[in-house]
């Protein structure tokens, strides 16, 4: 697959957007897999809930868990896209979010390798990108609303695939507003890419996310929780 004809013009280095990277059938079948896991494998939070899959990262170092078939083959389909540079995923991170569930802008920090591959499935969202307030600039930016400090969006369709790096990885806070449905603006970089058009109004459902990931730092168990006797 060339990604340069995916790449999204509009948007900040660097973002790639593949719409219907997965079949209907294998969205099906992501469902129903990650449905019927162990109930204990869920973690609710205020906004969202969550499966973790491939270790917890910590800045020790992540213990890596064995990662499901059903997971593994879609790693390794982005692996094959050569994104993580000489690297392999060996993290996903599993979110659910209801209509009218989002969540705060934030970035995802060092403990990840400096690129963000996302799975959407189910529903559509709006990803929202904005500047952060950095520490050096906190007495001339905090007066900034949240609005003054957008840049611009990103519509991720269900089955597609949306790679950040570089400046958008780096550089700006990404998050979900809540609310149960989108007006199609213009400040949507990924518009021409995509089958909806500036003006739809498009309503949420539920909406599962596979942000799929490596995390560089790997460390045995023993050696963050001492050996057993």
């Amino acid at each position: 697959m060339d990604l340069t004809e995916y790449k999204i013009c509009k948007a900040p280095e660097c973002a790639y957007y593949i719409p219907n990277f997965i079949t209907e059938e294998e969205e099906k079948q992501l469902l129903g897999n990650i449905y019927s896991s162990p109930k204990p494998k869920w973690k609710e939070l205020s906004h969202r809930r969550l499966q973790n899959w491939g270790g917890l990262p910590h800045p020790k170092g992540m213990v890596a868990e064995d990662i499901p078939l059903w997971l593994q083959e879609q790693m390794d389909k982005i692996s094959s896209l050569n994104v993580f540079g000489k690297h392999k995923p060996n993290h996903v991170l599993v979110n659910e979010y209801l209509p009218g569930q989002g969540i705060m802008p934030h970035e995802d920090g060092p403990l990840f390798y400096p690129t963000i591959t996302t799975v959407n499935v189910g529903s559509h969202t709006i990803l929202e990108f904005y500047r952060p307030v950095k520490p050096d600039d906190e007495k001339a930016d905090s007066s900034q609303s949240l609005s003054e400090r957008h840049i611009g969006s990103l519509l991720l369709e269900p089955r597609s695939l949306l790679i950040l790096q570089e400046d958008m990885y780096t550089s700006y806070l990404h998050g979900i507003s809540q609310v149960t449905e989108d007006v199609l603006s213009e400040d949507i970089f990924n518009i021409e890419l995509c089958s909806s058009n500036i003006g739809d109004v498009l309503v949420r459902d539920t909406r599962i996310s596979l942000t799929i990931r490596h995390v560089p730092k790997v460390v045995k168990a023993n050696m963050i929780f001492g050996r057993r006797r």
